[in-house]
């Protein structure tokens, strides 16, 4: 029977591998943390939930067939499965001595463990343990702002509470197999979803923070720690176990731990001080932009801060992107390198400048030769992305590419007439597919952009992984107003695809309200005219581009932030509004209800209801505790998008991409070796 148990409980940790990986990956790829109305919409995290249901199952009748110490222990086999399951060959060595260690503490357990009967006193004892042990960690958890560390913490706790769901299954299963079940047998099965509950939240939100490796590491420790310290502690199942015995047990139990902290951290994100090294130096990384600041827009705002965070984390960063006035140069500037191509102006849209491919593919070649990158991130597709990513593929660099494209971004600046616009758009998908299939992991800023991808053909596997802000930067901004009129706020681009002229229909509907438009496009002129026809030029101030700090004080001091465009992948002016703690009105359309919970932080209209969008800014203005509520709805749903958050996601996927392994944080990081600056022919 023994034997049998082991076999059942080594597929009880396959399963719990599997669910593992499924629920991880569908927790970390919705916006708005483990929000568990959302995730019982996420097919992943259901199937996960099947499988671990199941594996529960098995586990259960494992326990009814050998002792604790017996059936427990093997679920440390979990965090093996599931490194091989990412494909980790790296991490072979570690998982093979988890498992010998495991093996051979079981084969010690099988020979001195005895089976007894769990008495409801020693529930009651190892219920009031297990319940100490959560909350310290627990609280740990919730008090801690690192992802990192909350991860480990809410792992733990959650580890704990499953250790004590084995104890009480081991009761119920006895009770059966007995033919007893009683009120004691029923307390036990309330204890077990209690215990499911508590713990299932607390690994939740150990997904959200970090790596599935590090919250099933977390699991498959503690978990039977805790149930073969209550087996033996206060069920008396080490009554046969000689002194010899118990500490060649404790040794193979050291070996097990010791293997798993060796998996854990060649899995765990490197943040902050434990940074990759690739021969003595710090991890060099190559960000290849189609558009960078001076650029306004979202795409250049984004790759700006992508960049300048990794260098305050300690990496080499170096930028190869577009110059904005034409001749090829490089300069240093917030802590990295920025190599610009030599550009030539569009006939489409004044601001924007591109490269042509015969004048960047030797420059390309150059750089990346020089520059010797440990990674290659590709921000789009076009001249300066294709050549980087191909060329970065063809060296045998590893790559990461973040798509951030939709063709109705740019069918207004090409003037694309209408008739053509939907071949344009097939041909222009599959040119994306193409160009980025090449490339070791492919990310988009939402779940929905991800699916986007998908539904348009790209064939490989794509993660969501938000752009992320400096959420600070926007909420202590004091507000300056000088009248009592609200004020509705619009930033971006003044293209068609923003659909700004609905917001001025709508801002005739609503009395006194007045509206503050940021940016500037081709349809600027038009909407302009638009404003006076419709009587409210008075109301509306078009503000063109303006500096950061004016760009602070817009967010400061609206009343609410309307999104009206349909062609956003996540929004970074929304996510802007919510930090500065607005409530948002956005359009029902692609990534925009990853931002806005409606009755919560906003309301979503449908794209062209003028009317249904008015309604909505005055609900939201009409009483000012709905948007002051709603406001500070928008700054507790924005954490989730902290730029921290997201450079833990890219140096994840960094060092999965190439294989580093992370230096421990008491180490110090290397002083980086600045890249001889090299003025590139014009």
């Amino acid at each position: 029977m023994t034997g049998i148990a082991i076999l059942l409980a080594v597929v009880g940790a396959a399963f719990f591998a599997l669910a593992a990986r499924l629920q991880h990956s569908a927790v970390c790829d919705g916006d708005g943390g483990p929000r568990i109305s959302a995730l019982l919409r996420q097919p992943r995290w259901l199937g996960g939930l099947v499988l671990l249901v199941t594996g529960s199952g098995v586990h259960a009748v494992a326990l009814g067939m050998a002792p604790l110490t017996v059936v427990q222990p093997v679920g440390v086999l979990a965090i093996g499965m599931t490194a091989l399951l990412d494909g980790r060959r790296r991490a072979l060595p570690a998982v093979a001595l988890t498992t010998l260690a495991v093996g051979a503490f079981v084969l010690l357990a099988a020979g001195s463990a005895t089976a007894t009967q769990v008495a409801p006193e020693a529930e009651v004892r190892a219920g009031l343990v297990v319940l100490g042990l959560v909350a310290l960690p627990g609280l740990l958890g919730v008090l801690s702002g690192r992802p990192h560390l909350r991860a480990l913490s809410f792992g733990v706790a959650g580890g704990v509470a499953y250790g004590y769901v084995s104890v009480l299954m081991r009761a119920v299963s006895q009770d059966v197999q007995q033919g007893a079940f009683d009120w004691s047998s029923a307390a036990s099965v309330l204890g077990i979803a209690t215990a499911l509950l508590v713990g299932g939240w607390f690994i939740q939100h150990a997904y959200a923070g970090g790596p599935a490796h590090l919250t099933v590491a977390c699991l498959t420790v503690v978990d039977p720690l805790v149930a073969v310290g209550i087996g033996a502690g206060l069920l008396g199942e080490s009554a046969r176990t000689t002194g010899w015995t118990a500490l060649a047990q404790i040794a193979c139990a050291c070996i097990a731990v010791g293997g798993v902290c060796v998996l854990a951290r060649r899995e765990q994100t490197p943040t902050g001080s434990e940074k990759l090294v690739n021969n003595g130096r710090a991890p060099r990384v190559v960000i290849a932009a189609e558009t960078f600041p001076p650029d306004v827009n979202g795409a250049a705002r984004f790759a700006h801060r992508l960049a300048v965070g990794l260098a305050g984390r300690g990496n080499d960063v170096h930028v190869i992107c577009a110059d904005p006035v034409g001749p090829a140069r490089t300069e240093l500037a917030d802590g990295i390198t920025v190599h610009r191509l030599r550009s030539r102006r569009t006939p489409f849209y004044r601001g924007f400048r591109v490269c042509l491919p015969w004048e960047v593919r030797d420059d390309v070649g150059e750089l990346l030769d020089r520059l010797e990158p440990d990674v290659v991130h590709v921000q789009a597709h076009f001249v300066i992305g294709r050549q980087v990513l191909r060329q970065a593929a063809a060296r045998g660099i590893p790559t990461v590419a973040t798509n951030h494209f939709m063709p109705e971004n740019l069918f207004g600046h090409a003037h694309v007439p209408g008739w053509l616009r939907s071949a344009a758009s097939r041909w222009a998908w599959r040119d994306l597919a193409k160009v980025y299939s090449v490339a070791d992991a492919v990310t988009a800023p939402t779940p929905r952009a991800v699916q986007l991808l998908h539904d348009k053909g790209f064939p490989h596997p794509a993660e969501a992984v938000s752009c992320g802000i400096d959420i600070d930067r926007y909420r202590l901004r004091p507000a300056r107003r000088d009248d009592d009129d609200p004020t509705v706020l619009f930033v971006g681009r003044l293209d068609e695809e923003k659909r700004v002229d609905e917001l001025l229909r709508a801002l005739a509907l609503v009395p006194r309200l007045r509206a503050e438009i940021v940016g500037d496009g081709s349809c600027r002129a038009e909407w302009e005219l638009l404003a006076a026809d419709l009587g409210v030029a008075d109301r509306v101030r078009f503000r063109g581009f303006v500096d950061e700090e004016s760009l602070l004080d817009a967010y400061a001091n609206a009343d609410v932030f309307c999104m009206p465009g349909i062609a956003e992948l996540q929004s970074l002016a929304t996510m802007e509004a919510m930090a500065a703690g607005k409530p948002v009105v956005a359009a029902d359309a692609m990534a925009l209800p990853h931002l806005v919970r409606p009755g919560r932080n906003g309301w979503l209209f449908q794209p062209g209801d003028v009317r249904g969008l008015a309604d909505r800014l005055h609900g939201v203005l009409a009483d000012p505790a709905v948007t002051a509520r709603m406001g500070a709805a928008s700054s507790e749903l924005i954490a989730h998008h902290a730029i921290g958050t997201t450079l833990d996601r890219f140096e994840a996927i960094y060092a999965r991409v190439t294989g580093a392994v992370p230096v421990p944080a008491a180490e110090p990081v290397p002083v980086v070796e600045p890249v001889p600056v090299v003025e590139l022919a014009a």
